[in-house]
C-alpha cells in the first residue's frame, strides 16, 4: 500500500506521516530528507518539482512491492506533480492552512480535487491518525491483537475456525505464517502463495511473515497468554496432508 500525504509547507504533513507510520508500521519517505540525499541534484523549478514527484513515486512503488506500507509526505503542489507521482492507494490532503511558508509555492499551489481524505484544522495529531486508521481500515500496531501462528500448508476450515475463535479474544488478529517452504515434503507452498490464499478467503488481510518458529518461551507477567483452542472432532480431524493431495501438491 502507498499512502500519499500532501499539503502546503507548514500544514503538518510530516507530523501526521510520522505518527501514522509508527501506528501502522509503515516506512515514511519525507521529501525534505529525500531531497537532501537521493534528489540533491534537484531544485524548485517547475521541471525539477515534477521530477522530484516522479522519483518519490518510483521510490514508494519499489518499496511497496516488497510488501511494505509506504507513506510519502511532500508538498506535491500541482496537478502535474501529482500525475508524475502516480496514483497512490490512499491520497490525503492536509488542509490546515491556506497560506504556506514559501511564496513561490503559494503561487503555484493547486487544490487537489480527488483527495480520499481532507484533514482540516481543529484535530490533534492523535485524532487525525485515528481517523485515517478507521477510514481506510488500516491495521493498528498499538491495538490489542491476537496472534494465530502456523504453517497453513494449506489454509483450511480448521484454520478458519481458529481464526473465528481468535476474533472472540480481540477485534484485531494477525495471522503469522511460519516460513517453512521447502524444509520438508509437507511444506510445498512458499510464503506468498500461502498469504494470497488466506487473503482470498478471509476477512483479515493482516498477514505477517514469520521465521520458522519452533519454540515459544516467556517470562512472568509479560502481558499476554498462550492458550490452546479446543475445536470439534470434525475440524480437528482435517488433514493438511490430504488437502495437499487434493490440490496436487
Amino acid at each position: 500500500m502507498i499512502i500519499q500525504i500532501i499539503g502546503l509547507p507548514g500544514a503538518g504533513k510530516t507530523a501526521l506521516a510520522t505518527a501514522l507510520a509508527d501506528r501502522i508500521n509503515a516506512i515514511n519517505f519525507n521529501a525534505d530528507e529525500v531531497r537532501a540525499d537521493l534528489n540533491s541534484d534537484l531544485g524548485f523549478a517547475p521541471e525539477d518539482r515534477i521530477e522530484q514527484a516522479r522519483r518519490m513515486g518510483a521510490l514508494a512503488r519499489l518499496v511497496s512491492k516488497q510488501g511494505q506500507i509506504v507513506i510519502s509526505d511532500f508538498v506535491c503542489p500541482t496537478q502535474q506533480t501529482r500525475v508524475a507521482f502516480g496514483k497512490p492507494d490512499v491520497f490525503i490532503w492536509v488542509d490546515r492552512i491556506k497560506v504556506g511558508r514559501f511564496e513561490n509555492t503559494n503561487k503555484i499551489w493547486e487544490n487537489p480535487e480527488n483527495a480520499d481524505l481532507i484533514i482540516a484544522d481543529g484535530m490533534t495529531i492523535e485524532e487525525e491518525v485515528a481517523l485515517v486508521i478507521k477510514q481506510f481500515e488500516l491495521h493498528d500496531w498499538k491495538a490489542p491483537t491476537t496472534l494465530l501462528l502456523g504453517r497453513y500448508q494449506p489454509w483450511h476450515k480448521g484454520h478458519h475456525a481458529l481464526l473465528e475463535k481468535a476474533y472472540e479474544r480481540t477485534a484485531q488478529v494477525v495471522i503469522g505464517i511460519r516460513d517453512t517452504h521447502g524444509t520438508s515434503e509437507k511444506d510445498p507452498l512458499p510464503y506468498q502463495e500461502v498469504a494470497n490464499r488466506i487473503r482470498a478467503e478471509e476477512r483479515s488481510s493482516f498477514v505477517v511473515k514469520f521465521p520458522n518458529i519452533t519454540n515459544i518461551v516467556y517470562g512472568r507477567d509479560v502481558g499476554y497468554k498462550i492458550e490452546q483452542v479446543e475445536l470439534s472432532q470434525e475440524l480437528q480431524s482435517i488433514s493438511a496432508t490430504q488437502k495437499r493431495k487434493e490440490l496436487g501438491l
